[in-house]
This record gives structure tokens, sequence and C-alpha cells, in this order.
């Protein structure tokens, strides 16, 4: 079960984000720019902060294989599908609270399911998620 969470659960919310640029654009275009530039930039961001930080991940500091043999060197902190899927969370909350609710709850089982595949720590996906969230907050609700 953990694997196909693992796999599949971030492939689901990321195509789906798509389908809700498509529906943002026809109509609710006024936040259309928004709506994809802020998870652009987190992603963006995150992808910078990995690179700077470069943590080891937990099967390599440690010695041990990943539940899933990955095997990526470096670049745990901080989780970049975990803030993917948070940010994407926070943009789907902003078209419609129940969606929103839904895929927060979906991100929150894959901030889970990168811990228990054994491919980052708490922190990586703890800071991953308030970071979105944060950015989030501030640039779709606050600005």
């Amino acid at each position: 079960m953990l694997k196909i969470i693992y796999k599949y659960l971030p492939m689901i919310l990321f195509v789906c984000y798509p389908l809700g640029i498509v529906w943002v654009f026809f109509n609710d275009s006024e936040i259309f720019f928004q709506f994809v530039l802020v998870p652009l930039g987190v992603f963006l961001l995150v992808t910078a902060l990995r690179k700077l930080i470069n943590e080891q991940r937990p099967y390599e500091k440690y010695g041990i294989e990943s539940v899933f043999f990955k095997d990526t060197k470096g670049e745990s902190m901080p989780s970049r599908h975990t803030a993917s899927a948070f940010i994407i969370s926070m943009a789907m909350l902003k078209i419609n609270l129940y969606l929103g609710i839904v895929y927060l709850a979906i991100s929150f089982v894959i901030m889970l399911s990168r811990l228990l595949a054994g491919v980052h720590y708490i922190r990586d996906v703890v800071v991953g998620a308030l970071l979105s969230i944060g950015i989030g907050f501030i640039f779709l609700f606050l600005i």
C-alpha cells in the first residue's frame, strides 16, 4: 500500500493541477497568473534550497537501503514532493474550499509517505509543508 501511495498519489495530485489551471483560465481568469506563478515560484525556491543545503538523505547518512531502492544523493531538505503538494493544495483552496481541504489531506498523506519510505527526515517534510503553506497564504490570500 505504501508503494502505491508513494508513487501514484503525487502523480494524481500533480496531473490534476493542470486541470485546475484550465478551469481557472476559463472561470476565474483574474487569479490565473497567481494560480500558476505562486506554485511555480515555490517549486523553484525549494529546488534552489535543496541544492544549496544539499543535506544527505536518511538512507545515505545511515548506510541503509531505502524502502523502494531510491539512490538519489543529497538534496533531502526541504522535501520537494511535500512542498509541491502543499502549494498546489493552497492554490486549490483559493478556488474551492472543499477541494482545497481534500488536496490538503492528500498532501498530508504524501508527506507521511516520504517519511515512511525513508527518503526524508521529519524536518524535510515539515519545512516543505510550512514553506508552501506560508508562501501560499501570503501570496494567494493576503496579496
